[in-house]
Formats: C-alpha cells, structure tokens, sequence
C-alpha cells in the first residue's frame, strides 16, 4: 500500500455540470492545484455518462440514449478471448478513452501543467455491471463470464488512463467510482461479498499507482476496507455514521497506511446554500470523533485524509459547483493551517 500522507489536500470525485471542457479544467486547476482530477462532462453528451464513457471497445457494445447492452455477434466470444490474452501480456493500448467520450480528460492532459500528484477515475465492475445489460435484459454482473470479461476490461481502461496521466505527473491516484455498492447487501440486488471483492481486485491490478475505490452512500464498508485500496472515499456529508460503527476496521485501514477520503462538502444546492467554512469543519471534526475515541489520534486521521465534495458535481449548476469546490479548497487550507499539517 502507498504510504503518502495526503495531510487533507483537496480534490474531486470527477464529474462537473459544464459543458465546455477547457472551463471545468481551469475550474479543477484554480482550486484543486495539488491534485487535480480530470473533469467528466455528462452534460455535453450522453456519451460521457459514467458506464457509457468506458464502454468504448467493449465487445458487441450498443448504446440508446444513456441506455447500453451487449449484443453477440460471430466473433462474440474470440473478442472476449482478446481481453483475456491482453490482460496476460499487460497490453492496454487498445484501451484508450477517446475525445468523443471523454472530452474532459484530453483538455485535461492538455490544459493542466506538470504537478506533483494527478487523479483520475472509471466506473467501477459493480456498477459498470448492473448497469450494462445482456440483449435479454439481464445485467452482465450476474453473467459470471461477462461480469468477469468486463472486469478485466476496465483493468486495462484503468491502466490505459493511468498511463496517460503519468503524461502530468508520475504520482498518479485512480479511483474506481461504485455508486452502486449502496446495494451490497440489499436482497433486491443480491451481489455475492466475496464476488465483489474478487471484481474490485481485478480492476486494481492495472492500477500500479495509488488506487481508490468511492462509494457515495451507506455500504457494508469492512467489505471495501478489506481490499488492497488504498483510499476509500465516501460521502462523509451525509453517511458519516454508517462508516463509524466499524472503528476497528477503519483503525486496521489506518494502520496500514490507507487513507480516508472524506467526502464532506454537500453536492446538493439546497444543502450547500446553508453551509460555510465554519459548519463544514464542525461537521467533519463530529464525523472524526468516533475513531479517535477508539484510540486513533486525530491528527492521523487529518494526516491521512483527503478532502473531496460529497459525491460527484454534475447535478448543480456551474456556479454551485465552483462553490462546491472553493468550500472544499478553504476547509483544507484551514485544517492544514490550525493544525499545522
């Protein structure tokens, strides 16, 4: 596991309400100067929502508006093959995200100058699984062989991306964003503990740089922090509780030098209209205190910390979102500075 103490550095989780990609870059350059996340852009096409945006070269891919599904064709399973064999090789270039899909990163590796650390994401196999559907309408994470496919599919999307991004800066930090890890556990969307786990590693593997993993909602967290990441972002705003009953697994995490990503500033207007530099630390030092009860001092924890918006940004207006992110960049400076981090 990487051993970086971030020292509650500010960043982002991606996605952003713009439309025109150089201005959410020099959004993320003004604020987010020591890590910035390259911006995604679901606003400006359908083909930058997060399961279409690194559906790119999957086999037998169709994509309706923001619907997607596969569809077999004689060379269906040869292609698949194909994904196995560049797996073994660590072949990611055919791999790549194109400008058409993610616009938002090609202004990025052009727009942003060297720096010390950069971040990047993708669609984690989870979500990108029950998202995308067999022509049957099953979704492909109960296919055990599509499920497993797609998985080493966006291990070489992750390693093509991280790559790239070595273009910026040899530091580089991944997440693998799973929104819909909010249904581990659910008997509505029954997911296997030890499936999920085995998916999530698959991906990590072509993460040779810090990986993340981000879930913006309550989860069975021990599940995640029982993985090789080595960040886990959450939606501290709003779930600080769910991730406080588990204060030994959070304290093991810690101890092996993993980092908690707190996901403390709202994405949502109404809620970020009522907050300030002042409400938002409280909050976060409330979110903290059950681990430091149970025997972690806090300035590991603020050691060991990152500061992000609660979830992605793409939901608030453009305004709203600078908002989002200058709130974000003020409660690091202020915590780096009260407490001499």
């Amino acid at each position: 596991m990487a051993k970086i103490e971030f020292a509650c550095l500010p960043t982002a989780i991606g996605s952003m309400p713009h439309t025109e990609p150089e201005e959410a870059c020099s959004i993320v350059r003004k604020y987010l100067p020591d890590i910035p996340a390259w911006p995604q852009l679901p606003k400006r096409s359908p083909k930058e929502n997060m399961s279409i945006q690194f559906s790119e070269g999957f086999p037998g891919i169709i994509t309706n508006g923001d619907k997607i599904h596969i569809e077999r064709w004689a060379n269906f399973e040869s292609a698949l093959g194909q994904i196995y064999a560049d797996c073994e090789e660590n072949n990611p270039s055919k791999y790549g995200v194109s400008e058409k899909y993610a616009a938002g990163l090609h202004a990025f590796l052009s727009k942003i100058k060297k720096t010390g650390i950069v971040k990047g994401q993708i669609t984690g196999p989870i979500t990108w699984g029950l998202t995308v559907t067999r022509q049957d309408g099953l979704a492909i994470l109960y296919d055990d062989t599509l499920a497993e496919v797609a998985a080493k599919f966006l291990r070489l999307k992750a390693s093509w991306q991280e790559n790239t991004l070595r273009q910026i800066s040899p530091h580089t930090i991944i997440f693998v964003d799973e929104p819909y890890l909010v249904s581990l556990g659910s008997v509505f969307t029954p997911i296997p503990e030890d499936k999920v786990a085995a998916l999530l590693e698959e991906v990590f593997q072509g993460i040779k740089g810090i990986k993340g993993l981000h879930c913006c909602g309550n989860t069975d967290w021990p599940v995640l922090l029982g993985t090789t990441t080595d960040i886990l972002s959450f939606d501290a705003y709003n779930y600080a509780s769910s991730l406080s009953i588990y204060p030994n697994e959070v304290k093991s995490f810690l101890q092996r030098g993993g980092t908690i990503a707190w996901g403390i500033v709202p994405n949502d207007e109404e809620a970020l209209a009522k907050e300030s530099l002042s409400s938002l630390r409280d909050r976060l030092e409330e979110a903290m205190a059950p681990f430091t009860r149970n025997g972690v001092s806090f300035k590991q924890i603020l050691r060991q910390g990152l500061l992000t918006p609660s979830c992605g940004l793409a939901a608030l207006s453009p305004e709203a979102a600078c908002q989002a992110l200058e709130l974000v960049a003020k409660l690091s400076h202020d915590l780096r500075r009260r407490y001499t981090l």
